[in-house]
């Protein structure tokens, strides 16, 4: 099969597209036929390294996939060869204490696909039975492998961490990602009043198209400063930051007294100092929040598949020019998801 892979870290030039053995199915595994695969900013960590990372090369990036079963391993009965299937990029053991309790995304052996698995940047995949949903005629493969990563993401921490409630204030720190596109929709769905901070207004102007009900242009204001004002000086319920290093005092300040503070991601960088006078003088709290558990999976992929929540998709690439793909990815110059199709 075609596949791109790496053999170390690097910038976009060690990824090559080339041909690499088909894996085989194993007993409850499943071989996908796979049409789309999204990017995400995982993509370019990975690539580049971090400390501590250790990767079996050749390594496979990519979380998101969705395509048709092409094989069956043994013991497996719920899908049948053909079947057009959406990918749940969580691999989780099923037998320790958190999967027992419904957690999969704490397993003790957890692992996501295209950081420490081998993932989406191929013609085909092997991934467990318990992985796969069933992908109705009416999705694209595109639309479903847009939405798994990033709207299981913000499901998990806007609804099942965050608790957020209709009429809730919600702030969603930047209007271009994939993440934040599914919490400004989310967020517009749960009957939050949302507010986008964004770099450019055309961005700002999409955002608005998916909710958003109040726009701030952080190039032109301090936007902490334009949320005290917009919410007369009371301050928003729930900021939403993936941003990390560059915005995080800014998020603190712009929450509510008794404000939560959703951390998913550190697109800016993972360290920062903390004046921890805001935090206890303004009772914040603020939660961590990665991926989700199967459960949250199944419930936003449903509303995906009703047409509830839409994913975003800024452009497509074939697989064979994912170094094209990844270098608009590390520009910004793009709104949503980018997706790649084997």
């Amino acid at each position: 099969m075609k596949a791109v892979l790496l053999r170390e870290h690097g910038g976009t030039e060690v990824l090559e597209y080339t041909d690499v053995e088909t894996p085989q199915p194993g007993p409850g595994e499943v071989l996908v036929d796979l049409k789309a695969a999204a990017l995400n900013r995982l993509d370019i960590w990975v690539r580049d390294g971090w400390p501590g990372i250790k990767l079996e090369y050749p390594h496979i990036l990519g979380a998101d996939g969705a395509g048709l079963v092409a094989e069956l391993g043994a013991e497996v009965s719920g899908v049948q060869s053909g079947d057009r299937v959406a990918i749940n990029p969580d691999l989780w053991c099923g037998r320790c204490v958190y999967c027992a309790a419904g957690q999969d995304n704490l397993c003790d052996s957890w692992r996501l696909l295209g950081e420490s698995a081998r993932g989406t940047y191929a013609q085909y995949l092997v991934v467990p039975e318990r992985n796969l949903l069933p992908l109705p005629d009416t999705v694209g493969f595109e639309t479903a492998a847009a939405a798994s990563l990033v709207y299981l993401t913000a499901w998990h921490s806007l609804i099942t961490r965050g608790k957020l409630r209709a009429g809730d204030r919600v702030l969603v720190v930047g209007a271009g990602g994939g993440v934040n596109s599914a919490c400004i929709q989310i967020a517009h769905l749960a009957g939050a009043q949302v507010y986008v901070v964004g770099s450019d207004a055309a961005k700002l102007e999409q955002a608005e198209s998916l909710g958003a009900d109040e726009l701030i242009d952080r190039s032109k204001e301090d936007w902490s400063k334009a949320i005290f004002k917009l919410t007369r000086r009371r301050g928003v319920d729930v900021v939403v930051d993936n941003v990390g290093a560059e915005t995080f005092f800014h998020s603190i300040r712009a929450a509510r007294k008794g404000g939560r503070i959703l951390t998913v991601g550190n697109t800016s960088g993972p360290k920062f100092e903390l004046d921890n006078r805001y935090l206890f003088g303004k009772h914040l709290t603020i939660i961590g929040s990665s991926m989700g558990p199967h459960t949250d999976f199944l419930t936003v992929m449903g509303l995906v598949f009703e047409d509830k929540l839409t994913p975003v998709i800024d452009s497509t690439f074939p697989l064979a020019e994912a170094r094209a793909a990844q270098r608009k990815l590390e520009s910004d110059d793009f709104f949503g998801k980018i997706v790649l199709l084997p």
